[in-house]
């Protein structure tokens, strides 16, 4: 284990954070750990070079324990049509001992949460088997129907849990822990879920059977002194659920009987995608750590250490959850994705360098990526720390400063270059300063500025207002120069697009808004549908029409839900699957043509204005002018964004030259800035 640093809180204090934990026979170095998540890093089934690379650096980055599993499958007959591990069978074993190895190189513990999702399981994929639970039922989640267990069932899943534990222990790991929230145990739990009549329902002591016979067969198979905990639902937050008062009932048991260690505390119901989106991963729009003082309460009924993760994405609000007394130990799942580095920096004393996570979920339903820290989930070949590069010195000019310029001119002044940054407005940012004026998106706004700090700690020559020419580049003499010029707005086949607002005109100047307008999303994206609810907000009448068949569906699923739901509490009138065909002006307003994609019927509206998000047109004139006098002809290769180059060597004469963001085509701030790293990275 690594020696802890005598790191200091604010007011002199040693830090509550950097405090050991006793976990059962366990210690854990200090307060901050990863909760288990899906990663879509497996390969097979199995947590194989990727899967761990990813653990690894959290573990590097001085963090305490990391859990894994994500809901790893002890059965055959609990898929939910996600990328789970699969710990149903002895093969994981020598798997778990490497992964086991690596973590504790670096002195961090290693978890598995193990569990059954019972009637959310997905009856249409893997091997096909119907999906099962207490009671016949019918989750919106995955849509599938449960047959009601039998006691064979119940009996073959018992066994199950307690082989995947002894799994667990065999492959070295610290500790394990069982799911119940709108999982198989917390279904049984739940009396909006669990009807049985039998000794499995009813009452409180019959609902809880099933649980305590699964940590009873886990105990058996494990021992005494093996760390088994749970992730527990502490209140269901409705009145026919689970109570708060029940739920504490049900720990004291568990407690009691000596069947964990600790409590893993989460809130509130998971069995809908809202549900999950609103309790237990609230995205950007949702207030820091909801549900703190809930499982504060919970932990003044039990004396086992209790863990919580609620989007505590920050140490001031994780140092504070502790030092209250509200947890014992903080999850800071997402922000680790954000910065593994975040407890090496806490006791170096350089708590202002953590990278923020900024909630934006780009890291679910996908290989686990951060929006702004595209290293995450690529751990076998992009580094999260930078380092100085053995031909250091280099004279580098990024030109443009949004997403693709500001990576790039950190990454390579953390290589050691000399970094000339030069933007033509007057702030660093580009299209994410118009983002976060929107209320859905107001915290992109944190990537910016931790870049912007990270540009000045490391000596970057940040020129805003200057609008880039040739000339002004080649004197700098440059060996590299970086094109990050972004697009600007298009509008796509449109007819009378000259009569159109684009959606960064809109939100750069709102008061040109008009009253009533219609906003016409070609792209699934994020700009259009956060346009549209900030407009509705400021009490605008807004229709949204959409070419897609749902509201930004190239975003995740949370964000999906969120701008959904955002245009419907605001009375947005959408419109899906229709093309914008043709503006026109009509007694002073803008006659609109409408077909439907798949009938390919017309209709004829009038709006006071159309407001159009159709991506952008990358801006060229200076990489253009560039070009030729380039060593390279401004050509990037293939290779080099796989990770296939070798380190750059410099070019012969004049300078290497290449584009970066929207300059090479309209994508996504994380595109950007990954394509800014793996690039300025070899340099």
């Amino acid at each position: 284990m690594e020696e802890e640093n005598p790191a200091v809180a604010p007011a002199g204090r040693a830090d509550p954070l950097l405090r050991p934990l006793q976990v059962g026979r366990l210690t854990l170095r200090n307060r901050i750990m990863s909760t288990s998540h899906e990663t879509a890093l497996d390969e097979g089934g199995l947590p194989l070079d990727a899967y761990q690379r990813y653990h690894e650096e959290k573990a590097k980055g001085g963090l305490a324990l990391t859990m894994f599993g994500g809901s790893a499958r002890i059965s055959a007959d609990t898929s939910w049509g996600g990328t789970q591990l699969d710990v149903s069978s002895d093969a994981v074993v020598p798997v778990f001992r490497a992964f086991s190895e690596r973590v504790h190189r670096h002195g961090a513990a290693l978890m598995c949460q193990i569990s059954h999702v019972g009637r959310r399981a997905n009856a249409t994929v893997g091997a096909w088997l119907p999906a099962l639970g207490p009671s016949h039922s019918r989750e919106d989640y995955n849509r599938s129907f449960a047959h009601e267990m039998d006691r064979h069932d119940i009996a073959r899943i018992v066994r199950d849990f307690g082989q995947s534990a002894r799994r667990a222990r065999e492959g070295g790991l610290d500790g394990i822990e069982t799911m119940t929230g709108g999982h198989l145990i917390g279904q049984f739990l739940s009396p909006m879920v669990n009807r049985r009549t039998d000794e499995f329902g009813g009452s409180l002591e019959n609902r809880m059977r099933f649980l305590r016979m699964v940590h009873e067969e886990i105990r058996r198979e494990v021992g005494s002194d093996y760390p088994v905990g749970i992730r527990y639902t502490i209140d269901e937050d409705h009145k026919d659920g689970l109570s708060f008062a029940e739920a504490v009932t049900v720990a004291n048991r568990l407690e009691r009987e000596g069947l964990v260690d600790f409590f893993n505390c989460i809130f509130g119901r998971f069995d809908t995608r809202l549900n999950l989106l609103v309790y237990n991963i609230p995205d950007m729009t949702a207030v820091s750590a909801p549900w703190l003082h809930q499982v504060g309460s919970f932990k003044a009924q039990t004396d086992l250490p209790v863990f919580h993760a609620a989007k505590i994405a920050d140490v001031a609000t994780a140092r504070y959850a502790v030092e209250a007394a509200l947890v014992d130990m903080v999850g800071m799942t997402r922000a680790h994705m954000a910065d593994p580095q975040i407890v090496n920096k806490l006791r170096a004393g350089r708590e202002q360098e953590i990278r923020p996570c900024v909630g934006a979920s780009h890291c679910l339903y996908r290989p686990v990526h951060c929006i702004h820290n595209p290293a995450t989930g690529r751990d076998t070949w992009l580094p999260q720390v930078i380092e100085r590069s053995p031909q250091a010195g280099r004279k580098a000019v990024v030109v443009g400063g949004g997403p693709a310029g500001l990576e790039a001119a950190r990454v390579l002044a953390a290589r050691g270059h000399r970094v000339v940054l030069l933007e033509a407005a007057d702030r660093l940012g580009g299209q994410l300063v118009l983002a976060a004026r929107t209320r859905l998106r107001r915290a992109l706004i944190g990537i910016v500025d931790w870049r912007a700090a990270e540009l000045e700690r490391l000596g970057v020559d940040v020129r805003l207002n200057v609008y880039a020419e040739a000339a002004e580049v080649l004197a700098e003499q440059p060996d590299l120069v970086f094109v990050a010029t972004g697009g600007i707005p298009d509008f796509g086949p449109v007819a009378g697009s000259d009569l159109c607002l684009s959606v960064s005109d809109a939100l750069g100047n709102p008061m040109q808004i008009a009253d009533e307008v219609l906003i016409y999303d070609a792209t699934g994206r994020h700009p259009a549908p956060s346009a549209a609810a900030e407009i509705a907000s400021a009490g605008k009448r807004v229709t949204f029409v959409a070419r897609d068949p749902s509201v930004a569906p190239e975003m995740e699923h949370h964000s999906s839900i969120t701008y959904r739901k955002a245009l419907a509490e605001r009375d947005v009138r959408v419109l899906l699957e229709y093309e914008l065909v043709s503006v026109s002006v009509r007694e002073g307003r803008r006659e609109v043509v409408l077909r439907h994609l798949l009938t390919g019927r017309e209709m004829l509206e009038t709006h006071a204005q159309v407001i159009v998000e159709h991506g952008t047109v990358p801006v060229n004139d200076l990489f253009a002018e560039l070009r030729p006098l380039s060593a390279n002809d401004g050509a990037t290769s293939v290779e080099s964004l796989l990770g296939a180059a070798p380190l750059r060597a410099r070019p012969p004469a004049g300078f290497e030259l290449h584009r970066l963001g929207d300059a090479v085509s309209s994508r996504s701030v994380h595109a950007a800035m990954l394509d800014a790293l793996r690039l300025a990275v070899q340099f």
